[in-house]
């Protein structure tokens, strides 16, 4: 099973950008649509962002639509996150997870490995 580990989060004020990145370590993740989730405090996990195993498509929640950014370089095993424009209520942990063979769906159930995420903090 693949394993992923995320990496670039931070604390940032509103309006500024941050680039996560999810890595994986001795499997490659060119067979897999990679998403990204987040869960806020007190709240539930939530789909952010994915792209397909083919790299033909992308999907993003409504909430971020037109300032992140999901993109993957196969070649090094690691999907990003550019996130611009930020808000105090993206602030959340950020999870990556895997989905082999997968049309990178919202749906969480689907991804059968997740890292361990990384905490972002956006300050108003």
């Amino acid at each position: 099973q693949v394993q992923l580990v995320e990496s670039g989060g931070g604390l940032v004020q509103s309006g500024g950008s941050l680039r996560l990145s999810c890595t994986t370590s001795g499997r490659t993740i060119r067979n897999y649509a990679m998403g990204w989730f987040r869960q806020g405090p007190g709240k539930e996990r939530e789909f952010v962002a994915a792209i397909n195993w083919t790299n033909s498509s992308t999907n993003y929640a409504d909430s971020v639509k037109g300032r992140f950014t999901i993109s993957r370089e196969n070649a090094k095993n690691t999907v990003y996150l550019q996130m611009n424009s930020l808000k105090p209520e993206d602030t959340a942990v950020y999870y990556c997870a895997a989905d082999r063979w997968g049309p990178g769906t919202e749906n969480g159930g689907r991804y059968e490995a997740w890292g361990s995420g990384t905490q972002v903090i956006v300050t108003s």
